[in-house]
């Protein structure tokens, strides 16, 4: 809660400057030097077309963030806030559209080999952190989010459809005597996703899930518990359908998602 109300001070606090609060916010430096580049490079490079942009931004962009490897693609439109606290590494490719935004002292986000972000894909963090594995691939207007302390991990091999929405948390609500909005978060750990797991379109994972390896969530479910490995599960809440391949795996077949 204090670092929420940290957040918000940064963005609100009279007492600090309209340029320190959008470093606070936006930059994620009050270094002058760095805001300066920043806003250059953004404001040349972000919104420039074509294959020019494409070489454009991934010659100029490596150098706002925290680290950049070999072969990044950066598409266009691309938002960054606080990028000294974004890794990538080799060959990722970030579409048009996306959103990396980074807020809060303990935020970082890392993002492993070969990873594709498509379209419009937000990874959000508030103070929390996301860690992604190599080759995953996150399908467009998809939203991951990790706040209040929480992580939200993502394995290897993970395949992640459209409009997928992994993380976040929720508010307090015992109290009626205030609004929900001023009753402070209740964060349940964050999510982790285990390696080879496929998440169908419009699957919401909520905050406190592990999906176990290998894992199939059919499109629309809502997960609210964990998930074992080589379930196929799907429903609102989520529910076993079947197990894959048990003979060859040895897994034994549970009632339902602990």
């Amino acid at each position: 809660m204090a670092k929420k109300k940290k957040l918000n001070s940064d963005i609100t606090d009279a007492s600090i400057s309209p340029l320190g609060r959008y470093q606070n916010l936006i930059v994620g430096s009050h270094s002058l030097a760095f805001t300066l580049k920043y806003e250059l490079i953004t404001g040349l490079f972000a919104h420039f077309p074509g294959a020019s942009g494409l070489w454009l931004r991934q010659k100029f962009f490596r150098g706002l963030l925290g680290q950049v490897g070999r072969g990044v693609v950066f598409g266009n439109r691309l938002t960054l806030r606080q990028p000294l606290k974004v890794t990538l590494a080799d060959d990722v490719v970030i579409s048009d559209d996306c959103v990396l935004d980074v807020r809060g002292d303990d935020s970082r986000i890392t993002i492993g080999r070969e990873v594709i972000l498509s379209q419009r894909t937000m990874l959000t963090c508030k103070n929390g952190r996301i860690q992604i594995g190599n080759f995953v691939g996150i399908g467009a207007n998809s939203c991951i989010y990790a706040v209040a302390a929480n992580c939200v991990e993502v394995g290897d091999h993970v395949a992640i459809g459209p409009y997928a929405y992994i993380g976040g948390t929720a508010y307090n609500m015992d109290r009626t005597d205030i609004p929900i909005a001023l009753q402070g978060l209740n964060p349940k750990g964050g999510v982790c996703i285990k390696d080879n797991v496929w998440l169908g379109a419009r699957v919401t994972i909520l905050d406190g899930v592990t999906i176990g390896r290998d894992a199939v969530v059919a499109s629309g479910a809502v997960v609210a518990k964990d998930v074992p490995p080589f379930a196929v599960v799907g429903g609102v809440p989520a529910r076993i359908i079947r197990m894959r391949n048990l003979a060859a795996n040895g897994v034994a077949v549970p009632g339902e998602i602990d």
